[in-house]
């Protein structure tokens, strides 16, 4: 029997180990934290988490919860980190497979071994203790918000600024905003929370754009927007029609953007990933926030905009994302430069036997269905229930990836690994059937019966 690594115990790395738990397949799973959760886990020892104290989902419950282990009806359409955090550890405790996480241990070096074995470096955090292991796989599950991406290159004058500069990463609560004055730069989720929980305490709060965005709100005719956009009705259209149908329904509801002082998009929406907010547009409206193109520069205690306008600013948070890292994992086996990674349907690295990548997908929807289905097919392959492709067949399938996120999506580092939440999990599934016909497998592949694909998300 194969022994497995899991890197991470995470969302995506719980459901790993419920997968490889359930078709009794013996596995260590690493954390660097005291508890499972990951970035959901407000102020998580692993020092990794990016959750600040106001956080909710931007998925319903329905659409973020496990296929086997549905969220309980009690709890609000869009669940805060808490109470993500407490069916995280409910999940485990139900499955019974905490005492098979090893906390407190981070994994510091992955590297190919003999015999077609991968040996995997831990280390103690307590203790400074290190050890090694040697397993037949290991799944890759650290997540891909930890590691911020700051502006590169620095905007000029950065390093002379009186101010304080963060990356959004770090921020946790509107505290340190009270009676400054505030620049955000970004229009994703965090930039927008940010902002509009920093206006409320700050003396003056801007928003500087690099491009303009749809703001999506989070209800639609009283529903959670993601019954609606995430629905098998709405994805039987055809991408255009899905586009005209969300673009026109915003346009009703909210009007344009350009009405609240933001720049018009330069593309279509889902042509980037989407901002979910009930209250920035209102904000704005309000004059809470002030709309600002890029920064141009820093000076001492001024922020000097691309529109040739400046302000005084005591603090500058920097929403510009997260890099695609692996620090245990050597640069010349695994290379994400530019956040762009060769995985065979977002999984299999194919040069690299017996390494998987569990969560590395970003998707309009939640992870945690996708990391899921992921699982059950990488324990197929483990169980020799499936087989990959030759080497060719999966480079033709990464290039068409590639090649369907350049043409669809605004280039940006954000949109390197974006798949659709429906799409994706059929993907998946039809690779399953495909990898067990390789196999000579006939009979039903295991969880077939739950179908991954079809996640209810309608009430």
């Amino acid at each position: 029997m194969k022994r497995v690594c899991i890197i991470g115990a995470g969302s995506s790395g719980i459901t790993s180990c419920q997968v490889l738990h359930s078709r009794g397949i013996p596995f260590d799973c690493f954390e660097a934290g005291s508890e499972v959760g990951g970035n959901w886990r407000y102020m998580n020892d692993n020092g990794m988490s990016s959750a600040y104290r106001s956080l909710h989902i931007n998925s319903s419950r329905q659409s973020m919860q496990y296929t086997n282990f549905p969220m309980s009806d009690d709890l609000p359409p869009y669940v805060n980190h808490a109470q993500a955090a407490q069916y995280f550890d409910d999940f485990v405790d139900h499955f019974g497979f905490r005492d098979s996480i090893q906390f407190r241990t981070e994994v510091t070096r992955v590297e190919k071994g003999p015999d077609d074995c991968w040996r995997v470096t831990t280390r103690d955090r307590d203790t400074g203790d290190e050890r090694t292991g040697s397993y037949n796989a290991v799944l890759v599950a650290n997540g891909h918000h930890w590691d911020p991406r700051m502006p590169d290159p620095a905007f000029p004058g950065a390093d002379t600024f009186k101010g304080v500069q963060l990356h959004s990463h770090d921020y946790r609560t509107p505290d340190p905003f009270v009676g400054k004055r505030v620049v955000v730069l970004g229009i994703g989720n965090s930039a927008s929370d940010i902002a509009v929980e920093g206006s409320q305490v700050a003396d003056r709060m801007y928003l500087a754009l690099r491009r303009g965005a749809h703001i999506v709100p989070k209800f639609v005719f009283g529903v959670p927007v993601d019954h609606l956009t995430l629905s098998w009705a709405s994805t039987l259209l055809p991408l255009r029609a899905q586009q005209w149908v969300l673009g026109t329904a915003l346009r009703l509801a909210r009007g344009k953007p350009a009405r609240y002082g933001m720049p018009t998009p330069d593309h279509r929406i889902l042509a980037a990933h989407p901002t979910a907010s009930d209250t920035l547009l209102s904000k704005l409206g309000h004059g809470d926030i002030t709309v600002k193109p890029n920064i141009e520069r820093l000076d001492h205690d001024t922020v000097h905009f691309a529109d040739g306008s400046s302000e005084e600013v005591d603090v500058v948070v920097y929403a510009t994302g997260y890099n695609i890292s692996f620090p245990f994992l050597n640069s010349q086996l695994i290379d994400a430069e530019e956040n762009w990674i060769s995985l065979y349907h977002r999984v299999v690295p194919p040069q690299h036997p017996g390494l998987y990548f569990i969560g590395l997908v970003q998707p309009i929807g939640a992870i945690m269905p996708m990391a899921e289905a992921q699982s059950e097919w990488v324990a197929d392959l483990l169980e020799g229930r499936a087989k990959l492709p030759g080497h060719t067949d999966m480079a033709k399938e990464i290039e068409a990836y590639q090649s369907s996120v350049a043409r669809r999506y605004v280039k940006s580092s954000r949109h390197t690994i974006q798949v659709d939440f429906r799409k994706y999990l059929k993907e998946l599934r039809k690779e399953r059937r495909a990898g067990a016909r390789r196999a000579g497998v006939s009979r039903a592949l295991p969880s077939e019966a739950r179908r991954p694909d079809q996640v209810a998300i309608v009430d």
